[in-house]
């Protein structure tokens, strides 16, 4: 993207942090500007001289965040946190520094933003679920810790051009995997759909430019439309008494492009692309809306949605229905209070309020369950594999839901998908773990039913139940479900476990081609068991046995410590053969070594030696040897391209060895050369008649058409030295219409 970059200006972080505090006193709360100046020049001085990739003081990415932050609805010391947020990181300045000017609170959601920080996204699942695993306790400590973290990831989306195509890619899709599913549980969704745009952007440039180029040019006619519609639902809610404001808007790119690919359509194909909102002050107000909205346009039978009476987890309330419009365009309407379209903005935001002073951080009343998610999710990634726990949080996270009924009439949410055993262990662990059956609307069903929404559920429970089956595991599609059948198993069946881990181990070896007894050695064992996690073997057999840790994963391991053992062995036995040399230098300068096929073998007698193919060096040629693996020594020519490129690798290490040409060689040596040519008629003939005048021993000649009236021929043959070979390619270079003569390894 660097070509399409426009020309950039230096931000002034001065005038930045002006705008700052202009919005902050448009916000109306009586926040301390003194304090958060304070926090900035602090700040300043502290990223004194850094600069970030474009060129702009590095202070100037700490007030965007302290930005974003008051868009987002925070309060003060998330404020002063967020202008404060890489001094910890990037400076000099330290945790007690930051609490002695602004308090322990502030010093504390720093150093958990800093913490944050160091953990970098690879692809490695065992790395990401540690990435998690620490944003999800710090969330559960202090949730503006992940708000400011959001913040500064915004932010550096924003400025993510001035990054290399590597890293452009890996954080874009460490957004989308991990920053876009938290903003979305957290209900901050304007974050969210912006984090999602400019994540596909570098994900997915030519989809992303697909959809923004169609939406500019069919923008004119959607706005008209638009409007047309606004105005209609304005006068015939004024008309009916009802207060409200109307806006619309059209859906984010990467929603469009999400339903694209899931229902294999082109853009053209998809038809609700606009969306309008109407708030109104109270609940009732928002079905009379509903109802005239019906009233007026035709529903599209399946897309009413009342999240009003069922709140999703991450908070959010409306009505959604979608119809369709007078000139045969669906759109969607969503109907919402202010409260509910408060909560749809900022989120969590909304719902977390701060004592001002001792910087301790309180819940409002009532709200407690709201939160519940975060410490479910911590006790679910210690039962978890990595790989399981990562695909359980995204899920859990970012799925849909399916909203169902518990037969007092307790609403019940869960992931699209779900089976009556997701709701049982929903309920209470005993409840799964006693589940014999299950009813859906009064009528018995599968376990692996889909429950649909409204379904009423009801759990068929028996205290001789033998708990649950290892199918479940494949049935459910919850993550708490899923840890809480696990961790029974852990419980319950360990001896069994062990049993069934040790068969699936041997099993998934013996496709590798190792059995137990290779990997049961101390040295292979030990650090896998620490790397996994396991005080025993058992302990590694029970987990196998009952899913905490796919059978595959610990296979893997086994295999890679094997087969690392193996050259740590073979490079141990090539070094020791190097130092055996080292250590014979002085023997070897009074005994003569005797040569093999006229090559000298620094340290080693009577060794086996083969020419490579690569290069076939002839005696003049300047030569190198290489150490292979049951075949003896290799010798190329020092100007190898194999030599040139793998001199320097680690794992050849102590493997290249000097050899020299002995003095006197009476054996000759086949080698190969190349000629380029102008394709014509009698060209081979000329070729060997100069061979055949020079007396050259040609072991084989091939000549082949190469296009454009070009010609190449390759001929191998037996040569004394260096210099015979030189003077029959000069010969051969003589011949009409050749342009080069070039030895195997030579540059053409």
């Amino acid at each position: 993207m660097e070509e399409n970059r426009q020309p950039h200006m230096l931000l002034d972080p001065d005038q930045m942090y002006s705008e700052l505090e202009k919005k902050i006193a448009a916000t109306g709360h009586d926040f301390d500007l003194k304090r958060i100046r304070a926090a900035y020049e602090m700040a300043r001085a502290a990223h004194e001289g850094q600069k970030r990739k474009d060129g702009s003081p590095y202070v100037t990415h700490c007030v965007a965040a302290a930005d974003i932050s008051v868009d987002m609805g925070l309060d003060e010391d998330s404020i002063v946190a967020a202008l404060l947020h890489d001094v910890i990181e990037d400076t000099t300045l330290t945790h007690a520094d930051i609490a002695r000017d602004f308090g322990d609170a502030v010093a504390d959601i720093v150093e958990g933003v800093t913490k944050l920080t160091r953990v970098q996204y690879t692809s490695k699942e065992d790395e990401q679920m540690e990435n998690l695993r620490k944003m999800l306790m710090a969330m559960a400590k202090d949730i503006r810790v992940i708000l400011i973290k959001i913040a500064d990831r915004l932010h550096n989306m924003r400025t993510m051009d001035y990054q290399t195509p590597e890293k452009q890619r890996s954080k874009s899709l460490e957004t989308m995997e991990i920053y876009a599913p938290i903003a979305h549980r957290l209900g901050i969704q304007k974050v969210k759909w912006e984090l999602e745009d400019l994540s596909l952007q570098y994900l997915d440039p030519a989809g992303y430019k697909e959809i923004a180029d169609s939406l500019r040019d069919r923008m004119p006619q959607l706005e008209r439309f638009m409007k047309n519609m606004e105005e209609k639902i304005q006068t015939q809610l004024k008309s009916e008494g009802i207060e409200a404001t109307v806006y619309y808007r059209i859906k984010h790119i990467y929603s469009i492009y999400r339903k694209m690919y899931a229902q294999k359509l082109n853009i053209s194909g998809i038809f609700d692309l606009c969306a309008f909102r109407v708030i109104v002050d109270t609940i009732p107000d928002c079905y009379n809306v509903l109802g005239l909205i019906h009233y007026m346009f035709k529903p599209v039978p399946g897309r009413f949605k009342d999240y009003i009476s069922t709140p999703k987890p991450n908070m959010y309330q409306s009505v959604h229905t979608t119809v369709i419009g007078s000139e045969g365009i669906p759109f969607e309407v969503q109907i919402r209070t202010w409260d509910m379209h408060h909560t749809a903005e900022y989120g969590i935001a909304a719902h977390w309020k701060y004592k001002m002073g001792d910087g301790a951080s309180t819940v409002r009343g009532g709200d407690e369950e709201k939160f519940a998610w975060v410490r479910m999710l911590l006790e679910s990634q210690q039962e978890s594999d990595a790989q399981d726990f990562f695909h359980d949080l995204k899920i859990d996270m970012f799925a849909d839901e399916v909203f169902v009924f518990s037969p007092k009439g307790d609403v019940i949410n869960l992931p699209a998908g779900a089976t009556p055993i997701d709701f049982a262990y929903s309920i209470h662990s005993d409840v799964g773990n006693h589940m014999v059956g299950a009813k859906v609307n009064g009528r018995i069903v599968t376990y692996d039913y889909a429950l649909q929404n409204g379904d009423i559920v009801e759990i068929r429970t028996s205290k001789s139940a033998p708990g649950p089956s290892r199918d479940w595991l494949n049935m459910v599609k919850s993550g708490s479900a899923r840890t809480k059948i696990k961790q029974w198993y852990k419980k319950e069946r360990r001896e069994e476990n062990v049993i069934r881990g040790r068969e699936m181990l041997e099993d998934e070896l013996r496709h590798m081609g190792l059995t137990l007894d290779d990997v049961l050695d101390e040295e292979i064992i030990a650090p896998i068991l620490k790397r996994l996690c396991f005080a025993t073997l058992d302990d590694l057999y029970a987990a196998i046995g009952y899913n905490g840790i796919a059978v595959a994963r610990a296979a893997n391991r086994m295999r890679d410590e094997v087969k690392a053992r193996s050259e740590r062995n073979e490079k141990k036995t090539v070094l020791d053969k190097v130092s055996a040399a080292a250590d014979r230098r002085e023997q070897n300068a009074k005994k003569e070594v005797k040569p093999v096929q006229g090559v000298l073998v620094e340290g080693l007698d009577n060794c086996l030696i083969k020419f490579s193919r690569c290069c076939t060096p002839v005696p003049g040629d300047d030569i190198i040897g290489f150490i292979t693996r049951g075949q003896g020594v290799s010798i190329h020519r020092k100007d190898c391209p194999n030599y040139q490129q793998r001199s320097h690798e680690p794992q050849n290490e102590g493997r290249w060895i000097r050899v020299a040409w002995a003095k006197e060689i009476t054996e000759s040596y086949v080698t190969s050369v190349s000629i380029a040519s102008k394709d014509r008629s009698g060209l081979v003939m000329d070729i060997a008649t100069v061979l055949n005048a020079l007396n050259a021993k040609v072991r084989t000649l091939t000549s082949r058409d190469i296009g454009g009236g070009l010609a190449l021929t390759n001929i191998s043959l037996e040569v004394k030295n260096a210099g015979e070979l030189r003077y029959v390619m000069n010969r051969l270079s003589a011949i009409p219409g050749v342009s080069s003569v070039t030895r195997s390894g030579e540059k053409k």
